[in-house]
Formats: structure tokens, C-alpha cells, sequence
């Protein structure tokens, strides 16, 4: 255990040092290189958010030359160019007819983006999913329904929130024919409005595109499709957490490309700004415009800094890295099926572009919660850094830079096969 990590000990709350033994001294590309002399190939990028890697030179050179300009002066005083240009640039990835406020994390985006709706709509309700993430502010965490932990002795919570089951088809427990999505996730709107809540009384559905902390779960084109119907039917905003999913993760700028369903507002960060905080709520400009002085606000958003290495990511993510990811997850997701077919012990693997999540599970097909846990510390030892989601804790989570290489991607399949022959030795 490194000295860094027992000096942090003797001055954070033990919530804050749920880290590795080790410090990180610098970064780069697909590398992390620790206090002790180690090389790390990185398949977190900071949990989806060094979606270039680790310092990329263009974006690094945008945000020293803004650095050496202005590094603040509030956006809720002045206008200044990077926050303007940034703000063009989202619309026109959006296709036009939207609008943008910058906030600086995913919680306080969601947060801006629920807020919008209850203004906009003058109504009360939420409905959002289980196995949902989207944050830790207190309406946060009153939206996230992956883990108790998240909402314990934090009760009472943000009042008019429902929850409906997000289809996760891999274990459903409903009946699937020819391979399509349960009606049960269609027909559960009926029974929410009928039971729980008269739909001219919710302001929005907000979800996540793909499923986050909850598994990495991928829900059907069609559902996705069927919910922005019933959003149309009854005057509710739907809302996209494009937190993780935005800035290329799943193949396409944005999630909702890949689905075909464009949303009325969208909160978005992590990737926005490849490592400097910055997020956005996104909304149709109809929308947007209904929101007047006071209604919203905050300090440090649209740091300029910030905005500089925002506008040159997106130029990286146009230039190609966005088509890399897509490439490159379409093979890793390839070579891990057929690790799949050859380890039962892995259940499924699914995911969009570098957005990829590996399911183990027990012979009777119930949540292998400690053989995740074993390949995640085992590919740790041999320099591979993973991370593991799922309601349960049993789902290996990829999230390789987009800029990754196939070689990359090679020496990670590599250490797979090590972890589960090393696993397979020790039965």
C-alpha cells in the first residue's frame, strides 16, 4: 500500500478511499502509470469520461491557451466566446431547434434537466427505471433505483417519483416470443397511469439510452421507440441521461442517434469535455425559452477552460474517433462472444459501440457477483484496470477510450484469457 493512500486516509471519510492501493503519477492515451512504477492499460477512462484517453494533445493545447486568457468570469454575468461556440456547436450536433445551460457534473445536469420539465410543464411527477443511476444529489438519488446504498439514511426523498421496470431481456422474467421485447414492458405504462399516477400529472419520463450503473443493458429499439409515444401522447417531456452514453460511448455522437428517438431534453457531461468538468442540459428551444431569470442557475458553469477543451473534443470526436469506437467495440464485443462460447460462466455480453458490459453468472443462471469481483482484481494484477456494475455487481464493464487500438484491445483479450485460465486452475 502506497504512502500516498495512507496519507489520504488520515484526511478523507472512508467513502472517499474506495480506490486501488496506489497512486497514479501521470497519464496517457490508454495508460495510466502509477506511484510505483507500473504501466496500467485503462479500460475505465475515469469512469466514460476520457472518451480521447488520457490527456490528448489537441485538447490539452485548447485548454492552456485558455487558461493563459481567462480561467473564469461566471456565465451568469457575462457572455464570452467559448461558452457562446460551445453552445452552437451542441444545437448543430442536435440538428438545430434546441437549446443549452452548462452546468459542471452529470447530478447537477440531471438535475437542471428535471427541474426544466417540472417549469416547463407546471407538473409534478417523475417517472424514471430501476436499475437506474443519475446521480448523488438529493433529487439524484431520489431518480436512482441500482442500489439501496446510494438512497440509505437519505429517506425522506424527493416525493412524486415512480419507477418502471427497464427491459433488461437477458434473465427477463417475463416470457419472450421470437425474440422480442415482453409487451409487459409496454403494458406497465398502462397500469402506472391507472394506478400510481394520471399521466397529465407527469412532467417527464427521463432514462437513461443504455443502462449505466444498473448493467450496461441495452433496451430494444422498439421500446425506446414506444416511450417516446407515450411521451407524445400525453404532453410529457422525455427526458435522455446522456451523461455516459453522449460524446461518442455507443457508436454515434449520442445514444438517442442510435435509437432513432430524439428527446425533448438531454443531460449530458463525462465525455463532454474529455476530463475537465463540464456538463450541459440540452433542451428544445420551446422548452428552453420557458425558462425565465431565476428560475435556474450556478457559478462555475461554462468555465471557459473547460468549454476550449469541449469545442477541440468534439473536433477529435468528428475527425474520426467516434468511427474508431464504433469499429473497435464492434470487434471487442466479437472476441468476447467468443470467450463467451467458450466459458459458460459468462452469460451475455451486450453493449453499443465501446459501451460494452460481460455478465457472469452460476450454472442455474443466478448473478455470479464473486467471479466478476475475481476477474476484476485478477486483470488488475496482470495491468488490465476493469470496472464492474449490475444491480447485483456482476456485470465486467468495458469503457476503452474511443482513440483505443486493436492492439490494445488485443492485450486486454489477452489478459482475459490469462484471468480465466488462471480461474479455471484454481477450481
Amino acid at each position: 500500500m502506497s504512502d500516498l493512500y495512507e496519507r489520504s486516509a488520515a484526511v478523507m471519510p472512508p467513502f472517499a478511499l474506495h480506490k486501488m492501493p496506489f497512486g497514479i503519477d501521470h497519464a496517457s492515451g490508454s495508460y495510466l502509470y502509477t506511484d510505483d512504477g507500473r504501466k496500467i492499460l485503462d479500460f475505465g477512462s475515469g469512469i466514460a469520461v476520457n472518451n480521447l484517453g488520457h490527456n490528448y494533445p489537441t485538447v490539452v493545447k485548447a485548454a492552456h491557451e485558455q487558461l493563459d486568457k481567462m480561467v473564469h468570469c461566471c456565465h451568469n454575468l457575462f457572455h464570452y466566446e467559448k461558452e457562446t461556440a460551445l453552445a452552437e456547436r451542441i444545437v448543430g450536433l442536435m440538428g438545430g431547434g434546441y437549446k443549452v445551460y452548462f452546468s459542471n457534473s452529470g447530478a447537477e445536469a440531471v438535475e437542471g434537466a428535471v427541474k426544466l420539465a417540472k417549469y416547463a410543464t407546471e407538473r409534478p411527477a417523475i417517472i424514471a427505471f430501476k436499475g437506474s443511476f443519475h446521480g448523488r444529489t438529493m433529487m439524484c438519488t431520489s431518480l436512482t433505483a441500482s442500489n439501496s446504498a446510494y438512497r440509505k439514511h437519505y429517506e425522506g426523498l424527493v416525493p412524486s417519483i415512480y419507477f418502471a421496470e427497464y427491459p433488461k431481456l437477458f434473465g427477463t422474467p417475463y416470457k419472450m416470443e421470437d425474440g422480442k421485447c415482453p409487451k409487459q414492458y409496454f403494458t406497465q405504462f398502462d397500469d402506472i397511469f391507472k394506478r400510481l399516477v394520471d399521466p397529465y400529472s407527469v412532467a417527464a419520463i427521463l432514462m437513461e439510452p443504455v443502462q449505466g450503473e444498473g448493467g450496461y443493458v441495452v433496451p430494444p429499439r422498439e421500446w425506446v421507440q414506444y416511450v417516446r409515444e407515450i411521451c407524445d401522447k400525453y404532453g410529457i417531456m422525455l427526458i435522455f441521461d446522456e451523461v455516459q452514453t453522449g460524446f461518442g460511448r455507443t457508436g454515434n455522437m449520442f445514444a438517442w442517434q442510435t435509437h432513432g428517438v430524439k428527446p425533448d431534453i438531454m443531460s449530458c457531461a463525462k465525455g463532454i469535455a474529455n476530463g475537465l468538468p463540464l456538463s450541459a442540459v440540452v433542451g428544445k428551444a420551446e422548452i428552453m425559452d420557458k425558462w425565465t431569470a431565476g428560475a435556474h442557475g450556478g457559478t462555475f458553469g461554462a468555465n471557459p477552460v473547460s468549454c476550449a477543451a469541449a469545442l477541440a473534443t468534439i473536433d477529435v470526436l468528428e475527425g474520426g474517433a467516434i468511427e474508431n469506437g464504433r469499429r473497435m467495440g464492434e470487434y471487442f464485443i466479437g472476441e468476447l462472444k467468443k470467450l463467451q462460447a467458450k466459458y459458460p460462466v459468462i452469460g451475455d455480453v451486450r453493449g453499443l459501440g465501446l459501451m460494452i458490459g460481460m455478465e457472469m453468472v452460476y450454472p442455474d443462471g443466478s448473478p455470479n457477483r464473486e467471479m466478476t469481483a475475481r476477474i476484476v482484481s485478477l486483470a488488475l494484477e496482470h495491468d488490465l484496470y476493469l470496472l464492474s456494475c449490475g444491480c447485483d455487481k456482476n456485470v465486467v464493464r468495458f469503457i476503452a477510450p474511443l482513440t483505443v487500438s486493436k492492439e490494445e484491445i488485443d492485450t486486454a483479450l489477452s489478459v482475459l484469457g490469462k484471468v480465466f485460465d488462471q480461474i479455471a486452475d484454481e477450481a
